[in-house]
């Protein structure tokens, strides 16, 4: 089966997580959960607890199609785990989709060089994308070769749409 990295943290946003959880499920993928550490529970900004299946530690990209990072504050978390850096950097590095939405650039930034390349996230986090050396564009999605980003849960049905499309 073809298998999905979802990463977790404290303070994720519920829909920016449950959505594209369950959508990527719908369409035939299985979806890890990956934290910090493996069968821990992470609460999300209001409180709905998700227990990861996997530590970053222990994953390869070799064994996923695709990574998705979900927004709230949790990517402030998130990009303070070295294993969940490199583990986006190695995703990056196989040209394998990296899917980001509201602040989730935070991790993209900490694993990647953006120069030159476009992208979309939360308002406040603009300055820190142009910083990294990427154009910000104000559109619900933006796809830019293996990046898929994407401002708020608004912006939920394009952007899996578009994670979708890049999994074809």
């Amino acid at each position: 089966m073809r298998k999905i990295a979802m990463l977790l943290e404290n303070q994720f946003d519920d829909r920016e997580l449950i959505y594209p959880y369950y959508r990527l499920q719908e369409e035939g993928f299985a979806v890890d959960l990956i934290g910090a550490k493996q069968d821990t529970i992470y609460k999300s900004k209001h409180g709905m607890p998700m227990k990861s299946d996997r530590a970053s530690s222990d994953v390869k990209a070799e064994e996923y199609e695709a990574v998705v990072i979900p927004g709230g504050f949790s990517p402030d978390y998130m990009r303070r785990t070295q294993a969940t850096i490199d583990f986006v950097k190695a995703m990056n590095n196989l040209r394998k989709p990296i899917a980001a939405i509201c602040h989730a650039p935070w991790v993209v930034i900490s694993a990647t060089d953006l120069h030159n390349r476009k992208m979309t996230g939360f308002p406040t986090v603009r300055k820190d994308i142009e910083n990294a050396g990427a154009t910000y564009l104000d559109e619900e999605v933006v796809v830019d070769d293996n990046l898929i980003t994407s401002r708020t849960p608004n912006d939920l049905p394009a952007f899996l749409k578009a994670i979708i499309a890049a999994l074809q």
